[in-house]
């Protein structure tokens, strides 16, 4: 299986590997404004990221299974048929889990909000569980976490612009590669769904560019 170049990660930084310029063109003007430093050239209708480079990017988001609920025997099926994903991936793939942290605020103003006409007892124990929640927040960093896969088809020609008859055959290869991990992955119990519009493929790329998530590349 090879290896999919970073995508996301270090964006603060530097573009990530797989979305910098090739190593013979000259390094990017600092002064330059944002569109220039995003590796992005755009998103396609179908969700596809078009790269600077030609590449084509789809997302994948995976529904995660809860694999310390499972019994030994389930446990071992599914590291069995994870093995099984792992070699049919003959392609570039990289798994992403991003992480969001918690926000309790909403939660303890509708709690706040209840207690005001309660009784001082009941008043009492709200408050005692809004701070029991807070600390165990403070304490484990409780957070959500989402789950991708992000499978690439580099062209052979990255110099020239792409034909319209070679995207789209591009584009159909990412499809083939979707269904091969959605059908593999199937089977250890995760649901794995495409980013297969320009919208929803616009949302995911702006939690990942414009707020303050932490993320694990794998």
């Amino acid at each position: 299986m090879k290896r999919g170049d970073d995508l996301f990660l270090s964006l603060a930084k530097e573009p990530p590997l797989c979305f910098q310029k090739e190593k013979k063109e000259k390094k990017m003007n600092k002064t330059g404004n944002v569109q220039e430093w995003l590796p992005f050239q755009e998103i396609l209708q179908n969700g596809i990221i078009k790269l600077k480079n030609n590449s084509l990017v789809k997302i994948l988001t995976i529904s995660p299974v809860n694999f310390n609920l499972k019994s030994t025997m389930e446990k071992e099926a599914i590291l069995t048929s994870y093995k099984t994903f792992l070699k049919t991936c003959n392609f570039n793939i990289q798994i992403l889990i991003q992480s969001n942290k918690e926000d309790l605020s909403k939660h303890i103003s509708q709690i706040e909000k209840q207690n005001k006409n309660e009784e001082e007892h009941i008043f009492k124990l709200s408050q005692e569980y809004i701070s029991f929640i807070q600390n165990l927040n403070l304490e484990r960093k409780s957070s959500s976490k989402n789950f991708y896969i992000l499978i690439k088809e580099v062209p052979q020609n990255k110099k020239q612009k792409l034909e319209q008859n070679e995207e789209n055959i591009a584009c159909e290869k990412l499809n083939d590669d979707y269904f091969k991990i959605k059908e593999a992955l199937s089977r250890c119990g995760n649901t794995v769904t495409d980013s297969n519009s320009k919208e929803s493929t616009e949302r995911i790329m702006y939690s990942f560019l414009n707020s303050r998530k932490e993320m694990v590349s794998i």
